[in-house]
């Protein structure tokens, strides 16, 4: 089998390309590489160093290809995925199973061999005329314990500029590691495209997840989420290997959140897109570790994270100067930029919610726009995308986290989840323990869904610790993780529970949009247990003389009595009503959900029905 890999591989590249991918001595990495030739059989093959000049090459391909567009800001590139390609797409991403195989309920699958035949069979003969890119990155640090190293192949020059940008360059990584390499394996193909370089078959559109040999097939799409393998398709092979190493990989972000005397404390989140995550993670004068996916490990009996990235793929609707000085900084000034799925009019980005005058007409993910489009079921077509994008290197960021590549991460300190719930958790809260705050605020976590996913919008459901999507293991198993992960650590991270979309009985938010600032600052107090809190029955929440000196420090706002009751108000029978439906999805989806899960909902639930005997149903944080 290898000599059959050499020839192939030798009779398919140039001699300068073949030694490039033979300096890996990876009989593994060869063989996945012959394989992808063979199946998408590509008219040319570029394997990609950690050169600067390849790095480059790469980003002018993806202009020349007619994949990206340059704009006016040198280094800012704009590409353009499919009218039907605007999210992560749920219902043709599936695992593949094997024989006697069972996942979740919740979880999309397919028996392993009708997959691999029908994703094989649409990726055969796919690069005819193209050029094979193959590159290699590692998720999280280099030489590392953290690190994974990963090998993609794709016929999208974008698809390589983005991972230029998005993770950190792998191949001298992959030569130092050699046969030692265990490494997730990413195929990609456009598919067909159009003259704007777009993926027209969205029928035919699939992502499919092999576990079993730790590749991600995707193909007839273009969409980052969906092709850029490292991404959300890695966590999911990156959380089954953490299952039986016995380490965590989370879908979260890591904050260095300052408090008093010059200390950082270090904060991770885990929340649905659109939900708030990157701008929690990027709260000004903080610093930004990462804004996605996190691992976390047991080193020394301390709990400790990285971030398995090296740049933001981020949303960029209502990014603005005000909220988001830091980021709109960089999309202002030269330097490497991706934006994605916007409009396009005289050279410059534009994008919804940014408060500034928008043109009437230009170009965007529909071709060429103009106020009033619409599309073939006569909706009318926005300027941009609700999901349109930018993608960056965190180093760009002034205030990107210095250990950003130490090999040992840091020491975390505490843990939020924060989801979509216009009905029942106050903003701000705090887990009696580790247990009860994975169960009530990670387990429990429910969210409206949002266009960040291809589907209905607006409609609720459990999102279990913002990442149901892409857990490859048994739910219960992974909820047992991470009640077990602590077991043994002297200073488990504190663990919060945040929400951004609670409503008042009109309907308008409770929370101004940089509360969220205050709710961090908070934790971080609590952390080092500078302040006290009260007890009510879905946690601890802050005190009102803590709060209103962070709101005058951090907003330049007072913070009055009404504004505290409104955001703190245990609302009983909507909690009541939240803790049954989390119950029923638990007894539903997750066949093996541990006993603790159930008993601390238990206890929830008792501790609202004895407030609502004791102080009805709507009770004043200060009536606590």
């Amino acid at each position: 089998m290898q000599q059959e890999n050499a020839k192939l591989l030798k009779n398919s590249m140039t001699q300068e390309h073949y030694q490039r991918l033979m300096k890996i001595d990876n009989a593994k990495v060869h063989e996945f590489v012959a394989d992808s030739i063979a199946l998408c059989k590509p008219a040319s093959v570029y394997v990609v160093t950690d050169s600067d000049e390849d790095v480059a090459y790469v980003r002018e391909m993806a202009v020349k290809n007619g994949e990206e567009q340059p704009l006016k800001i040198a280094g800012h590139t704009c590409h353009f995925d499919g009218m039907e390609d605007q999210g992560r797409d749920r219902e043709v991403t599936k695992y593949l199973v094997g024989d006697g195989e069972k996942l979740s309920k919740a979880l999309n699958q397919i028996e392993r061999r009708e997959g691999l035949a029908e994703v094989r069979g649409l990726l055969d003969g796919a690069m005819k005329g193209r050029t094979l890119i193959v590159r290699c990155m590692t998720l999280g640090p280099a030489n590392s314990v953290f690190s994974i190293p990963c090998i993609e192949c794709t016929d999208s020059w974008y698809v390589a500029h983005a991972l230029n940008l998005l993770y950190r360059l792998g191949y001298d990584e992959f030569r130092r590691l050699g046969e030692k390499a265990r490494f997730f394996a990413t195929l990609h193909s456009c598919g067909k495209v159009d003259d704007r370089m777009v993926s027209v078959e969205h029928d035919k559109k699939r992502i499919y997840i092999d576990h079993a040999t730790d590749t991600v097939y995707t193909v007839n799409t273009q969409y980052a989420g969906n092709t850029v393998g490292l991404k959300k398709l890695a966590l999911r092979l990156t959380i089954r290997r953490a299952d039986q190493e016995g380490w965590l990989a989370e879908h979260m972000f890591i904050s260095g959140v300052h408090g008093p005397g010059g200390r950082k404390t270090f904060l991770a989140g885990a929340f649905p897109s659109a939900c708030g995550k990157t701008s929690t993670a990027m709260l000004p004068g903080e610093t930004i570790m990462a804004d996605d996916i996190a691992y976390f490990r047991n080193i020394d009996g301390q709990f400790r994270a990285v971030n398995a990235e090296a740049g933001i793929f981020g949303i960029i609707q209502n990014v603005n100067d005000k909220d988001d000085p830091v980021i709109c900084d960089v999309l202002n000034k030269p330097g490497e930029v991706i934006f994605s799925n916007l409009l396009v009019a005289d050279g410059k980005p534009y994008w919804l919610g940014m408060e500034t005058k928008t043109p009437d007409k230009g170009v965007n993910f529909s071709g060429e726009w103009f106020e009033g489009k619409k599309d073939a079921k006569g909706n009318p077509i926005p300027l941009a995308h609700k999901n349109a994008r930018y993608a960056v290197t965190l180093k760009a960021l002034a205030n990107c986290e210095p250990q950003l590549e130490s090999p040992d991460g840091v020491v975390l300190q505490g843990i939020m989840y924060g989801g979509r719930d216009p009905k029942a958790y106050v903003p701000v809260q705090q887990g009696y323990d580790w247990s009860h705050g994975i169960v009530a605020y990670g387990a429990s976590l429910e969210t409206e869904t949002t266009f960040a996913t291809i589907g209905k919008e607006g409609v609720p459901e459990i999102n279990l610790m913002s990442i149901q999507d892409f857990v490859a293991i048994p739910l219960g198993k992974y909820i047992s993780n991470n009640l077990e992960f602590v077991r043994g650590m002297k200073n488990p991270p504190l663990v919060f529970g945040v929400n951004y979309f609670l409503r008042d009985p009109q309907g308008r938010f409770v929370n101004g949009v940089r509360d969220k600032h205050v709710w961090a600052k908070w934790m971080e107090l609590r952390v080092h247990d500078d302040v006290d809190a009260l007890a009510s029955p879905t946690g601890l929440i802050p005190k009102y003389e803590d709060l209103v000196p962070l709101f005058g420090a951090l907003l330049d706002k007072d913070y009055s009595k009404e504004d505290y009751i409104s955001q703190f108000t245990i609302r009983v029978p909507e909690n009541l009503a939240k803790m049954d439906r989390v119950e029923a999805f638990h007894r539903e989806h997750v066949a093996d959900a541990p006993a603790a899960l159930f008993d601390i909902l238990d206890a929830q639930r008792s501790r609202l029905r004895q407030l609502k005997k004791t102080k009805g149903d709507y009770v004043s944080p200060f009536d606590l």
